[in-house]
């Protein structure tokens, strides 16, 4: 163990920290958590050679009574060190913001489906009949008010469809965004890096339902996990 310590979440302060060590350093690694966008892309352009752990890949000695941040670090280099240490792909910075876009979209159709199921629950409830979506999104308040016995329930269905409008909406905007960036960046680098992914888009988009070859599984950690250090692994 030449360097240990535990650094705030702030990138001049770690390359300071790193900056006496210039040429020894093997690698570093940093633990793919939700948070390792800024000290990754932070240390490849200080030219630092940087390692993607991948947490879900990565299991300590069964039976350990202690462990901590100090101790993980420690695991992460010796990972390192013998060569086998478990990455995750870093995908690159300048097209990043794509697969933000098509995770944010995944999201709003999440929201989405619960709305129309929502409002599909109630409407059998009190009539007993199922409508599709076409058929929610006709419907005037007078019909709900004929349909619906209570006067809060119409205003149950018509909030909630006024939510899927919304939705409705903001998922077209970014796939029409998403559409122009496939436009745009059509080149073996996507063809190399995209596989299918499980959700359904228009046509002229399925070539973007995707997730990614080799990309980092990241940690989910609460709000107040993760936020005040950033611990990186000097392999030396």
């Amino acid at each position: 163990m030449i360097y240990q310590k535990r650094l705030p979440n702030d990138l001049p302060t770690i390359l300071e920290a790193l900056a006496p060590h210039p040429g020894e350093i093997e690698g570093l690694v940093v633990e793919s958590t939700y948070n390792w966008y800024w000290l990754v892309d932070g240390l490849l352009e200080a030219g630092y050679r940087v390692h993607l752990a991948n947490p879900a890949a990565i299991q300590q000695y069964s039976g350990l009574k202690y462990s901590d941040d100090h101790s993980d670090a420690r695991w992460l280099a010796h990972l390192l060190r013998l060569g086998v240490l478990p990455k995750g792909y870093i995908y690159p910075k300048a097209e990043r913001a794509v697969r933000d876009l098509l995770r944010k979209r995944a999201h709003l159709v999440r929201q989405h489906t619960s709305n129309v199921l929502s409002v599909q629950n109630i409407m059998v409830r009190n009539t007993g009949v199922r409508l599709s979506v076409k058929r929610l999104r006709e419907l005037t308040k007078q019909e709900l008010e004929g349909l619906l016995p209570e006067v809060d329930q119409v205003l149950a269905v018509t909030s909630s469809l006024a939510v899927l409008d919304c939705l409705s909406h903001q998922i077209k905007t970014l796939e029409q965004t998403v559409h122009k960036c496939h436009l745009t960046h059509k080149s073996a680098t996507w063809a190399e890096i995209c596989v299918t992914r499980a959700v359904t888009l228009p046509i002229g988009l399925q070539s973007w339902t995707h997730t990614f070859a080799n990309e980092p599984q990241e940690c989910p950690l609460s709000a107040q996990q993760g936020l005040g250090v950033a611990f990186i692994v000097l392999c030396l």
